[in-house]
């Protein structure tokens, strides 16, 4: 399966993929405040519709070789603390490479975010998928617009309610 990181880490994270029995526990990312907004999911479902459908996309992105979010482990807690992955996305028209994350509120602001981000970035460059990525953020997701900025991404352009955050591979220092 493509642009997936599964088996690589990270110094305090481990990737993998994604695997049913990850459902609960990955339900509390959809408490957060604004989450569904931010992810551009129907505000209207519930916790668990709203896991659902993150769970189908992620599987539809696995089995058509889309990329998809890794599932991330501390090593030191060996606890799933968010996702994050290299995703095929169609912008306007044109097909680009995305740095996905998701971290689960209880470890926000710990940093997980940008060292994962960091990693599917050098990744991607490293393996020559892209020449350029990009990081799709609600305008509203400041927290997230932080972290694209240390990974060393600046603003494109905003589309509707999401800001377009892009690094090309010759502005990359791994």
């Amino acid at each position: 399966m493509k642009y997936l990181l599964t088996g690589q880490e990270t110094e305090r994270l481990k990737f993998r993929l994604l695997k049913p029995e990850d459902f609960d526990s990955w339900m509390g990312l959809f408490k957060a405040k604004n989450i569904a907004k931010y992810l551009d999911l129907d505000i209207h479902l519930s916790e668990s519709e709203l896991c659902k459908k993150w769970f189908d996309k992620v599987f539809h992105r696995y089995e058509n070789d889309l990329g998809g979010m890794n599932v991330l482990i501390n090593k030191k807690t060996n606890k799933l603390v968010g996702q994050c992955g290299l995703l095929v996305q169609t912008v306007e028209e044109i097909e680009r490479l995305e740095v996905g994350y998701a971290i689960l509120p209880e470890f926000w602001n710990q940093g997980f975010a940008s060292e994962s981000a960091t990693k599917c970035k050098n990744y991607a460059f490293e393996n020559q998928f892209a020449d350029s990525l990009i990081s799709t953020i609600h305008i509203d997701n400041l927290s997230s617009e932080k972290v694209a900025l240390k990974n060393c991404m600046t603003f494109e352009k905003r589309l509707g309610s999401f800001n377009i955050f892009r690094i090309d591979r010759q502005n990359w220092n791994n």
